[in-house]
């Protein structure tokens, strides 16, 4: 199968049927074998009845429903779990991306050897102080935080190879950062491609200024994971260490420093009523609480299990 083309969505009735029209179109004009899964994370409309009816009459047309919203990222991960294609498109249902941009993706995957590549809506018709000055902050800061070099991190119109998307864990909100994820998992080879972005048709947004503060919190989540992700003890064991020596070695100066005034006879004052005491006391209790969180965070690694971050309500020709 040549595409695997994967929509989430949240209360999308007034588009999906203008866009499943828009992607057999560009399917049938390439001759691709395909599946399209759409993704519906808790919709209340009838968005989920729509894709029922495109089932019905394309055996191509998947759906997954959740029981109710549970993210993007949990739906593209359960996506990810099922699509079949070699290549796999993610794109929104809004009709904010275009389908035509499709092959495209699709050929710089396949003739050029990309692991993944990433639309980049040069040109957008948000709103340039609600949307578009905040998401250049905030790719500008994924850039030099992550080390790869993408202009737009947010644009959901993305491209992968099928073992990409199978070696990769998205979870809580880290779709944003999927090449991020791709590259601390060995594939390297990521791209960029400018891509025509479209105003909103129907409806409004369901992502608000809140998403900018979140993605940065979890750009500061995502450095620390593939930093320390797997070894929590290389970085609070040894900072816990430092913490404690210091202290240590503060507190035996000020034990020593009394003894000796002790022994020369000269005027001393009680441990207690040095403040330096009480700085060295506060950092070894520091430093044995670091050490603590990274041991701590070895067992965690060790014994954990996969558990389940979403239900599944429906499915159809899954």
């Amino acid at each position: 199968m040549n595409l695997s083309i994967l929509i989430p969505l949240l209360n999308e009735e007034e588009s999906l049927k203008e866009l499943y029209t828009w992607i057999i179109k560009v399917m049938q004009s390439n001759n691709y074998s395909y599946e399209i899964i759409f993704l519906d994370d808790g919709s209340t409309d009838k968005s989920w009845s729509i894709i029922e009816e495109f089932a019905a009459e394309n055996p191509n047309v998947k759906g997954i429903r959740f029981m109710k919203n549970f993210g993007k990222s949990q739906a593209l991960h359960a996506g990810f779990a099922k699509a079949k294609g070699d290549v796999i498109i993610t794109m929104d249902a809004d009709l904010q991306d275009s389908p035509e941009e499709i092959p495209g993706l699709y050929n710089m995957i396949t003739t050029q050897n990309f692991d993944l590549v990433s639309g980049w809506k040069k040109k957008r018709y948000d709103s340039v102080v609600a949307k578009n000055l905040p998401s250049k902050l905030f790719n500008w800061a994924a850039r030099k935080t992550s080390g790869v070099e993408l202009n737009d991190f947010n644009c959901g119109l993305k491209a992968y190879k099928n073992i990409v998307v199978k070696n990769i864990e998205v979870s809580g909100e880290m779709h944003r950062y999927i090449p991020v994820l791709a590259k601390n998992a060995g594939f390297g080879k990521i791209g960029e491609k400018i891509v025509q972005h479209q105003a909103r048709k129907y409806g409004e947004t369901k992502f608000g200024m809140e998403r900018f503060i979140n993605g940065f919190l979890d750009l500061i989540t995502i450095w620390f994971l593939s930093r320390f992700g797997k070894r929590p003890m290389h970085l609070f064991g040894a900072m816990g260490s430092l913490m404690f020596i210091i202290g240590f070695l503060l507190a035996g100066y000020i034990g020593v420093s009394k003894l000796y005034h002790m022994y020369t006879n000269m005027r001393y004052n009680l441990v207690t009523d040095n403040p330096w005491f009480f700085i060295a006391l506060t950092t070894m209790v520091l430093g044995t609480q670091l050490f603590l969180a990274g041991f701590l965070g070895e067992i965690i690694l060790r014994t954990k299990s996969n558990e389940e971050r979403y239900k599944i309500s429906s499915e159809v020709n899954l």
